[in-house]
């Protein structure tokens, strides 16, 4: 097998292991993992598959037709995946996860294992549950995890503390998410991830259609950004501007716009405001199940929907 130049590999890596177990799952993107960034999308790793240029071309994905060569990586699918990730933590990853699942329909499932996350948002709690672990039970067996409903809450598959150690590795978490994705017969799943990554999380980006980024206009945030573009270099990334001040500092709108040019023009939503009171919520059903919409949750309610209508139009 070939190398690229500069690049160095360790043997054992977990983008050695997935180069060589390709998917047979129907509409599981492969791109490259964050050890070797967009150098390694070649024949190097999918000997099948044309390779893709770099850059704007691969950043501007949803502005394609899909008669273009780089829709055709993409077979056709019964279900989207949306993983949402962040490379840091506290801008608002959870709380997207929740919404859009919600208004997509969609199925939630919960890969964030720490107290605070999208199960306990929903109102489930894994002490209480004892002894089921739906997704730690279903990644050790061939049974296709269940799903909890609850009224105007998305329906969820819940994480589990046992999941820290009880990880898949991250070819299996891809095709695995495939697998349920068909089996659910649900025309989107959500995948909300642990902050910063680990196998399960490379294994949710790998099978998604798209990654749906939240960051806040912080130094550090954006700093995050721009190194978790760079080492996903070659995923479909939808960027969402979240917690966003009435007049944001202009420095940092710019260092934003930057930051996703230098990624090859990924991008963005919308914004999605500071709102105070979020924070402190303690309503367990979605912002956006309301009907009618009470007047202070308009505007909030109002975007989110605009992040939905962004991610149901990419690609």
């Amino acid at each position: 097998m070939s190398g690229v130049p500069g690049v160095k590999r360790s043997e054992g890596s977990v983008v050695e292991r997935l180069k060589t177990e390709p998917s047979d799952s129907p509409g599981c993107w492969h791109p490259p993992r964050s050890e070797l960034s967009a150098a390694i999308m070649s024949d190097v790793i999918w000997p099948k598959r044309k390779r893709v240029e770099e850059g704007s071309a691969l950043a501007g994905r949803h502005r394609r037709s899909r008669d273009t060569a780089l829709e055709r990586l993409v077979p056709a699918m019964p279900s989207k995946i949306v993983t949402v990730y962040a490379g840091k933590g506290g801008v608002g990853k959870t709380t997207l996860s929740y919404e859009l699942a919600y208004s997509l329909g969609a199925v939630l499932v919960d890969l964030d294992w720490d107290a605070g996350g999208a199960s306990g948002m929903w109102g489930y709690s894994p002490r209480q549950r004892q002894p089921r672990r739906p997704l730690v039970d279903a990644l050790g067996s061939e049974r296709t995890p269940s799903i909890l409903t609850g009224d105007r809450r998305p329906d969820l598959v819940p994480s589990h503390p046992d999941l820290a150690v009880n990880q898949p590795e991250p070819a299996d978490m891809r095709d695995l998410l495939a697998k349920w994705a068909v089996e659910w017969g649900r025309p989107w799943v959500v995948v909300d991830t642990h902050p910063g990554g680990g196998a399960i999380a490379f294994g949710a980006l790998a099978a998604a259609s798209v990654v749906v980024m939240p960051v806040v206009l912080g130094m550090r945030e954006l700093d995050a950004l721009e190194g978790t573009l760079g080492e996903l270099k070659g995923y479909p990334i939808l960027v969402v501007p979240n917690k966003v001040p009435p007049s944001p500092p202009v420095p940092l709108v710019d260092r934003l716009e930057s930051v996703l040019a230098e990624a090859g023009d990924v991008p963005q939503t919308d914004v999605v405001s500071f709102y105070p009171w979020w924070a402190r919520r303690q309503l367990r059903v979605a912002l956006t199940s309301y009907d009618p919409i009470p007047a202070r949750l308009g505007r909030a309610v109002e975007e989110l929907r605009a992040v939905t209508t962004a991610v149901e139009s990419y690609g």
